[in-house]
């Protein structure tokens, strides 16, 4: 993702992270009920920065296969701890630069992530790249601008090395989405946790 001292924080991170995220086990089961009607068992799936795997493993369920991916070794190696499966798998890699071929997946998934790449345009770039025409993409992400969350709490966040790039609000997140191909399904927010969360589900245009 082009910043080195982002990629040591979340290695760094790596091994807090599922259980930081249990608190939110809510949330992300709200995210999973807005996802799960829009896939079927023909689909192969790609996930980007999916750390620990905290939607991984209930959502391959859903589908043909799933490959889910995060910059961070780290975080792959706590996703892999919880196990592998025949149709879901983890590798190392850089939303940003991916090396799937064109118009390979059915469907892509970036959770909470778009937000805070230094360089979240280049991945929309890829993901459009390697998504099949009128595939659909599933970006659920922190919109820190619909919420009235602590400025002390985002002080402490940014003093433990986390960094966070972009603030959107709903129709923000969505003309940054469309820019770059897609058009915009629905877009759900789901509050609770650090800020609400935008459920943004989009279609390539072909």
């Amino acid at each position: 993702m082009g910043d080195k001292s982002n990629k040591k924080f979340w290695d760094k991170f790596a091994k807090l992270y599922a259980p930081f995220m249990r608190k939110d086990k809510g949330v992300y089961d709200k995210v999973c009920g807005y996802i799960c009607p829009y896939l079927n068992k023909d689909m192969n799936v790609l996930e980007l920065a999916c750390g620990s795997g905290q939607l991984s493993f209930n959502l391959s369920k859903q589908v043909k296969s799933w490959i889910g991916t995060d910059f961070s070794e780290r975080m792959i190696l706590e996703a892999r701890k919880h196990g592998e499966y025949e149709n879901l798998t983890f590798e190392i890699a850089d939303a940003t630069t991916l090396s799937f071929a064109d118009g390979e997946f059915d469907c892509v998934v970036i959770a909470n992530a778009l937000h805070i790449m230094p360089n979240p345009d280049m991945a929309m770039k890829d993901i459009y790249r390697v998504l099949k025409s009128n595939g659909v993409l599933f970006a659920p992400t922190f919109l820190w601008k619909e919420g009235k969350q602590s400025k002390i709490i985002k002080s402490l966040m940014s003093i433990l090395g986390f960094k966070m790039y972009k603030e959107w609000d709903k129709k923000e997140f969505e003309d940054f989405i469309e820019e770059y191909g897609f058009s915009v399904i629905e877009m759900k927010l789901v509050h609770g946790g650090l800020a609400p969360v935008g459920v943004m589900i989009a279609k390539r245009v072909a």
